[in-house]
């Protein structure tokens, strides 16, 4: 579906795998992900210490890297009706991964 995907990542402390779904939209070398829940969420702990994550999102599996979190309340890099929705929740944080490699998902 446009605009959602599961991030699969790494528990920092139990190791444990986490299946997490995001908003996430497209962007120049990567994806950006909406931070609905804050920065402080568990999940974006997780993929900042282990330095990056998979997602998923339309059928196919990124590996992603280089988290970066920046605080935008213009949200300007997002597509017009997303930064309504975002505006609306008071989402202003986003984080910016960059894409290593790709591969097609089976069904």
């Amino acid at each position: 579906m446009p605009g959602f995907g599961i991030l699969t990542h790494i528990g920092r402390k139990s190791r444990r795998v986490y299946r997490t779904p995001v908003n996430v939209f497209r962007a120049h070398e990567g994806f950006l992900i909406a931070l609905t829940y804050g920065r402080d969420s568990e999940w974006v702990q997780n993929v900042v210490a282990a330095g990056g994550c998979e997602l998923e999102t339309r059928g196919v599996l990124y590996q992603l890297t280089a988290p970066t979190i920046a605080h935008d309340p213009t949200r300007r890099r997002f597509p017009n009706p997303v930064r309504i929705m975002l505006r609306l929740i008071g989402a202003n944080d986003f984080m910016q991964l960059s894409t290593s490699r790709s591969r097609g998902v089976a069904s």
